[in-house]
């Protein structure tokens, strides 16, 4: 009987999916070493399991020589920490140069939206919807936070509620029992000395 079509999405069952994981990994050794033997090729294999153990396969020499050909091929001289710092750096510059812009634009519209109307020639229509795009956002941000503030607000008058609530019940229960031993007492036959002497006893 042929085997079903198996569906490519992630295995929920842990232990369904440590298995096929060790079964699908040594499957992808094995044909990693056979196309390196079968066509004479330089092949390697990082992999990474759930839990984070790692495992390597280089099929001709180690895999630090299979990385530095790697490198040199992609045209990159520098070492992959390097490169990564480079490439950082690119990307801090950038998002510094960028928030510049942006601070620059939000305070030429402050001034615009302080001082009335005087710097309107000197913003541009990207500019003018910047701000108003980060006014939208600071709108959004405001209100979130005034419903917090709201949200918190109801729930400390429900805390107040329920504690006056019970204290209202904890008196009303004890006029009750006030009531009801007067009661007690004025329709008792015994005079109220004896009474007493029957409740001390």
């Amino acid at each position: 009987m042929a085997r079903g079509k198996v569906q490519m999405k992630r295995i929920e069952n842990p232990v369904h999916r440590q298995v096929t994981f060790c079964k699908r990994r040594s499957g992808l050794l094995k044909k990693a070493k056979e196309l390196s033997v079968l066509c004479d090729a330089e092949i390697g294999v990082f992999i990474f399991s759930p839990h984070g153990k790692f495992y390597e396969l280089a099929t001709n020499g180690s895999m630090q020589e299979l990385v530095e050909r790697y490198m040199k091929v992609s045209g990159g001289n520098m070492q992959p920490d390097e490169q990564a710092k480079e490439t950082q750096s690119l990307d801090a510059k950038e998002e510094i140069n960028m928030l510049k812009k942006e601070i620059e634009i939000l305070q030429k519209g402050l001034r615009y939206l302080v001082g009335g109307g005087a710097e309107h020639s000197q913003m541009t229509m990207d500019e003018l919807l910047m701000l108003e795009k980060n006014l939208e956002i600071w709108i959004c941000h405001i209100r979130s936070k005034k419903m917090e503030i709201m949200s918190k607000e109801i729930q400390l008058l429900k805390n107040k509620e329920g504690i006056m609530k019970a204290a209202n019940q904890y008196l009303q229960d004890k006029i009750e029992e006030s009531v009801d031993f007067s009661n007690f007492a004025s329709m008792s036959p015994y005079p109220l000395t004896i009474q007493n002497e029957i409740f001390e006893f």
